[in-house]
């Protein structure tokens, strides 16, 4: 396919305000309503729907935008606190986690597009190029990466809202979607300039649901069907309140309890959320018996509410005359597009041409994905008189639609492509160490680290290696606004898996839509899944994927998920775990975050692993990772070895927090610290690799000694303070243990640990 030859035009980026706006919400008394999601980027949203020009009646700053959150963020009822047992079960107050350090999220500066209200057209620069009129600033809320609204998106949202309100208004308007964090996939829709609602898709019934915002409410209030209540004339003070019949005039029989519902009330329109079902209501207006009255009430929210209102007032809202299409926002944004093009050009240029990457080999990491397509296509014209290869990590559990993409996009273009393929390696090792999780990601170092090491030039030319020993350069897609993990990315930056290989990444700065924006620009083929529903196209069992994305899995490849779901639910249930623990998506955490805490309260779920007895044994994943937040870690299996059993035993490491109700074991030391989870993973983190290593290592021979013990009795009167005591040939030691290492010292198991476990060092790759 020929390629576009647009002319890159050099020009200084558009730089954006930052963004000052209060964060704080309010929250909803009624978790029934809409659980939600740790959303404090969603906080701005009282002030997000700014007004546009074609919005027919002034307003206050307060009411100029509907908040997105207020409300939508739950919280566990009265009475209760979150945890990880199912009802009934007992409390200890001894096992209680310590809290979390206060970590300040990164705030991203540009959090804005622009919005020109001529064309109503969306801008990623602050001047249209179709009318030259200048944009309205559109705030967003963080990580900011908003996008366009997919072909199955648009599908899920007509879905939404025809089985809500029995309409759906938004025709073939560009819709624009902002990811914001929640329970899961959560997006807010913009329309012309604002923000229509919130899409979620909720892990209580693994479905979406729509919420409008006020403007959405209002202009939902002319075409809807159903879902509506009138209100009786009243002059008291309505937002954020709840109703008793008395005050409602009328009410849809089709609202359920917890929908959304199109509140009227003389000049007032707005939404709120029902306590009832709306076949309820005649019954709850009619005087009742004394003998009926309570258990009406019952039925009814607190106090015998029927209505909670979220927000109203006199405003009127309307959509703009105009309705664009993509080819029309790609006319207003094509110079904007030109300088992002040119100047990624340039960082590319101004990296590979150094004196010391001169002769160097240059690769583009292609994964299939839409950042690394843009990056590819930047690349090649970037480097006409540089040899470039495509370099493909097959990690075994990749969409069949990525692969073929990558393989087709790369012969159809004549780039050369190097695939390294992991093979069966995935399967060979999930029975080891179970499926993977979000914070126990083993599969990206047996997956793709390995692999990752087949791209060692330095063999094929030692006498190449350039500064720093970069034995080669990779061109990657990665951008800031995809998380807030990778937030701070350089341009370029050596790799901590593959030391020889320095990484350079020329659309750091870019959002998601002005990827998507260049690719339509330069008539680029992409990865096909982006249209059947996935934000992400990575392996298609990742943990860290969607949930909501996870269930298109089964409608398009349903062999592939029978498969590894049958291998869930035959793992869930040796440990004990019910199938909604796997239907839920409870898998995809070792340790479970508050919000998935509430939803196996909500849903009666148990998330205790059920002990079992196995033969000692220490599995390494592989390596050391830098992690996330800071320092390094090193991950393993162990087997054979109860938390229960390792929480009276392992003070000989640290202090020790046992939280048998989450099943995990936390233990600090002066380096770092140790977590063993009880389905046998372990967690080892420390400030440096050295650190990390030897911390590990005390680790593993800690529970090898544990294992392993003979019952002789030598440790018991090794320890100076009387700490340590022997119930058969299980080891205790008390929490006035004083860590002199004395009885690690005088155990036979422990001198011989390296005899025990002579080829750790090998795994652990020092």
């Amino acid at each position: 396919m020929q390629q576009k030859k647009e002319k890159f035009q050099a020009s200084g980026p558009q730089k954006p305000e930052k963004n000052n706006q209060d964060r704080k919400n309010p929250r909803t008394p009624d978790k029934r309503i809409s659980r939600a999601p740790d959303n404090k980027a969603s906080r701005n949203s009282d002030k997000r729907d700014s007004p546009t020009p074609y919005k027919k009646d002034s307003q206050t700053r307060e009411n100029k935008v509907e908040n997105k959150s207020t409300g939508f963020k739950g919280r566990p009822s009265e009475g209760k606190q979150a945890s990880g047992k199912s009802p009934g079960s007992e409390k200890s107050p001894d096992l209680i986690l310590p809290k979390k350090k206060n970590f300040q999220r990164f705030e991203y500066e540009d959090d804005q597009i622009f919005w020109c209200g001529k064309c109503n057209l969306p801008l990623i620069g602050e001047e249209c190029g179709r009318c030259g009129s200048k944009g309205q600033a559109l705030k967003l809320s963080q990580p900011a990466d908003v996008r366009f609204c997919s072909p199955y998106e648009r599908e899920v949202l007509d879905r939404q809202l025809y089985s809500a309100f029995g309409c759906n208004p938004l025709g073939e308007r560009l819709i624009l979607l902002n990811k914001i964090p929640g329970e899961d996939k959560t997006d807010e829709v913009l329309v012309d300039g604002f923000i229509f609602g919130i899409l979620r898709f909720e892990l209580s019934k693994m479905d979406y649901s729509f919420e409008p915002s006020l403007q959405g409410a209002k202009i939902l209030l002319k075409y809807a069907q159903g879902r509506k209540v009138e209100l009786k004339k009243t002059n008291r003070h309505l937002n954020g309140k709840s109703l008793a019949a008395e005050f409602i005039e009328a009410f849809d029989s089709n609202i359920k309890a917890g929908d959304f519902v199109l509140v009227t009330a003389g000049s007032l329109t707005g939404y709120g959320v029902s306590y009832i079902e709306g076949a309820d209501f005649p019954d709850l207006k009619a005087p009742a018996e004394p003998e009926n009255r309570i258990e009406l009430e019952s039925s009814t929210g607190a106090g015998g509410k029927v209505l909670r209102i979220r927000k109203v007032d006199s405003s009127e809202a309307s959509f703009h005359p105009e309705v664009p299409d993509l080819g029309e926002c790609i006319e207003a944004n094509k110079k904007h597009l030109q300088v992002l093009g040119k100047n990624a050009i340039n960082t590319i240029r101004g990296i590979i041409s150094r004196k010391e990457y001169r002769d160097l080999p240059v690769y583009v990491s292609f994964s299939g994905g839409k950042d690394s397509l843009v990056v590819l296509d930047l690349a090649r014209a970037s480097l006409k008189q540089r040899e470039l290869k495509a370099f493909f990590l097959n990690t075994g559990i990749e969409f069949p639609e990525t692969v073929e993409f990558v393989r087709s996009f790369c012969r159809e273009r004549e780039i050369p492509l190097n695939e390294a393929n992991a093979g069966s390696a995935f399967r060979e090792q999930v029975g080891k160490f179970g499926p993977p999780a979000k914070d126990f990601r083993w599969c990206c170092k047996v997956c793709k680290l390995a692999s990752a090491g087949d791209l060692d030039t330095g063999k094929e030319a030692p006498s190449r290696k350039g500064a720093r020993d970069v034995a080669y350069l990779t061109i990657d897609g990665k951008r800031k606004h995809e998380s807030f993990s990778r937030a701070r990315i350089a341009a370029s930056e050596t790799n901590p898996f593959v030391p020889a290989q320095l990484n350079i990444f020329p659309i750091r700065d870019w959002k998601a839509i002005e990827v998507w924006l260049y690719i339509h620009w330069r008539g680029l083929p992409y990865n096909p899944l982006y249209d059947l529903g996935f934000e992400r196209v990575g392996c298609w069992l990742c943990p860290s994927a969607l949930a909501a994305e996870y269930a298109r899995v089964k409608d398009l490849h349903p062999e592939m998920y029978a498969r590894w779901n049958a291998f869930l639910l035959e793992w869930a249930k040796t440990r004990g775990f019910s199938e909604k623990f796997v239907e839920h998506g409870f898998w995809r955490w070792k340790e479970l975050p508050p919000k998935m805490l509430r939803l196996a309260e909500e849903l009666g779920i148990s998330v205790l692993a059920r002990e079992s007895i196995e033969d000692f044994e220490i599995e390494v994943v592989g390596g050391i990772s830098p992690c996330r937040a800071g320092g390094f870690s090193i991950e393993a299996g162990v087997k054979g070895i109860k938390e229960k059993e390792a929480a009276g035993f392992i003070n000989v490491l640290g202090n020790t927090v046992y939280a048998e109700d989450l099943g995990m074991l936390l233990v600090k030391t002066g380096t770092g610290t140790v977590k063993f989870f009880s389905n046998g993973n372990l967690l080892a983190s420390s400030e440096t690799k050295e650190k990390a290593v030897l911390l590990f290592k005390e680790a593993a021979k800690q529970f090898t000694r544990l294992s392993r013990c003979t019952g002789c009795g030598i440790c018991v009167k090794a320890c100076p303070v009387g700490a340590v005591s022997l119930e058969g040939k299980t080891p205790h030691v008390s929490e006035a243990c004083i860590r002199c290492g004395k009885c690690t010292e005088s155990c036979v198991v422990t001198r011989y640990f390296d005899k025990l476990v002579p080829d750790l060092d090998q795994r652990l790759k020092v």
